[in-house]
């Protein structure tokens, strides 16, 4: 049976994209519209491999990687929408 050996691996390093305010916490808000912004910038580089693709500048492969980065953080990010609006529907019918 042959091996399969993947080459060229790159490690990917994520930046730490909520901004730490000087008591340790970060407000929800801050946390959204940070992940929000990084989702649109997605979006973004997507439209903008696209037009690479089409001008001869980029190939398939590395437009599809962008692609499916702006359609996983996009899922993403509606799962968290999704979660958060659950939770405040629970809390508006508890009785206290």
């Amino acid at each position: 049976m042959n091996s399969l050996k993947i080459d060229n691996f790159i490690p990917i390093s994520f930046n730490k994209s909520e901004q730490i305010t000087s008591n340790g916490s970060t407000e929800f808000k801050d946390v959204i519209k940070t992940a929000i912004d990084n989702v649109n910038d997605l979006e973004k580089d997507g439209d903008k491999s696209i037009v690479n693709l089409l001008q001869g500048k980029e190939d398939v492969h590395t437009t599809m990687i962008a692609l499916q980065k702006a359609d996983i953080s996009m899922r993403m990010l509606l799962s968290v929408r999704n979660k958060a609006l659950e939770a405040y529907k629970e809390i508006m019918h508890m009785q206290f």
